[in-house]
């Protein structure tokens, strides 16, 4: 596939990486789509930035499209990690004439570049630029669990509109379909409808309000480290820290918090996308959100380099395993502890038919607290959840 018909190139001119001190910064070691260097090549690559500034299917942030090139004026002049990864910078992906040739284009890149084992980065953009994500991974056949960190869950009223809040439904009722979990944090019970919160547990949909989650922000990595597309809407962000959206609340997520959620993500050997969206350079404060952002980047990547893969259905003999009796022997729960990490994961009961299409999905990723749990003769609600989409 030649990549580089469908971007534009960076105009490093635009952008300044040495600073007084004149070190070495980000942008030095991105390897850049740009007229000076031409498209660079894949090889050995694991991220690959992508900026997608499509906002035609916005509601109430237009101006959001204009967020990849700000993202990146605070990203190139970051300080690199001790170790580094191989990060490409694919440029600006050039818009379609509609806005579903747009989605198309990316989802035939996306698909390309998870062939290659290479990680999506997606600066966007509106919200639903995820709905194109997921049709990546549908382009090669593969069934995901996705994650949204969202103030709101975009589900929509009515099928037949599609936009940046309604996306969600067009997932799930795309066939034939691979979504087989989606998972929300930080939703706002009063930017929610009853119904959908009613819609999302009758999918077997896992979502967690805002306040839930900030009562200890390590019960989030391992619902993140399930997930193998990951999206970011800023204003799951509170508006002091990231005004720039047109949808900004009062309440929500710190920055620093958002930062370690994404580096959550980085670290899980699983996620295998992450995409920003619906940040507006024309609300920001002196690049504020840009600035934060930008951070979160750094965050993800330095998640990335500590993985340890360690994601359990590849090597069991590394993990110490846990048999655990539920309910007089009704069910007999499997954990496991990575030897590596200290993570822990439980073993769903899948039927030998279903096996090979849920393999990536009957380990589930849980805590400490779940072998508790399970202990004291208690099923863990993820467990059961999982337990219930198997048998489907």
């Amino acid at each position: 596939m030649d990549f580089s018909i469908y971007f534009d190139p960076i105009k490093i001119d635009e952008f300044t990486f040495y600073g007084e001190d004149n070190v070495e910064k980000l942008g030095h070691t991105f390897l850049i789509n740009s007229l000076e260097r031409g498209f660079p090549s894949l090889d050995g690559a694991n991220i690959a930035i992508i900026g997608v500034g499509e906002e035609r299917n916005a509601v109430n942030n237009s101006g959001c499209g204009l967020a990849p090139n700000q993202i990146r004026k605070y990203l190139y002049n970051l300080f690199p990690h001790r170790q580094r990864a191989r990060v490409l910078d694919m440029g600006n992906l050039k818009l379609g004439n509609s806005v579903e040739d747009t989605y198309h284009v990316l989802a035939e890149v996306i698909a390309e570049l998870l062939k290659n084992r290479i990680i999506p980065i997606i600066l966007g953009g509106s919200n639903e630029i995820c709905y194109a994500n997921y049709r990546g991974y549908e382009n090669i056949g593969q069934i995901i669990n996705a994650f949204a960190i969202d103030s709101g869950i975009d589900m929509g009223h009515k099928p037949e509109i599609f936009n940046s809040k309604s996306y969600l439904m067009s997932m799930v009722c795309r066939e034939p379909n691979y979504l087989f979990n989606y998972t929300q944090i930080g939703y706002q019970t009063y930017f929610v409808d009853p119904d959908t919160s009613d819609l999302m547990e009758s999918l077997y949909f896992e979502s967690y309000r805002l306040g839930k989650i900030q009562e200890n922000l390590d019960n989030a990595e391992p619902l993140i480290r399930n997930a193998d597309m990951v999206s970011v809407d800023i204003s799951a962000v509170r508006q002091s820290d990231a005004p720039a959206n047109g949808n900004a609340s009062p309440h929500g997520f710190y920055g620093e918090e958002l930062c370690k959620l994404v580096r959550y993500a980085g670290m899980s050997d699983k996620c295998s996308s992450i995409g920003f969206y619906e940040l507006n350079p024309r609300y920001d404060r002196d690049g504020q959100t840009s600035h934060m952002v930008a951070h979160a980047i750094w965050y993800f990547i330095d998640g990335y380099l500590w993985r340890k893969q360690d994601f359990p259905y590849k090597e069991k003999d590394s993990y110490r395993k846990f048999h655990v009796a539920i309910h007089n022997n009704s069910h007999i729960i499997v954990f496991y502890k990575s030897k590596k990490s200290d993570r822990w994961w439980m073993e769903v009961p899948c039927t030998s038919d279903k096996l090979i299409k849920y393999e990536r999905h009957y380990l589930v990723p849980c805590s400490y607290d779940d072998y508790k749990t399970a202990l004291n003769d208690e099923i863990p609600d993820r467990w059961l959840m999982a337990y219930n989409k198997m048998t489907i």
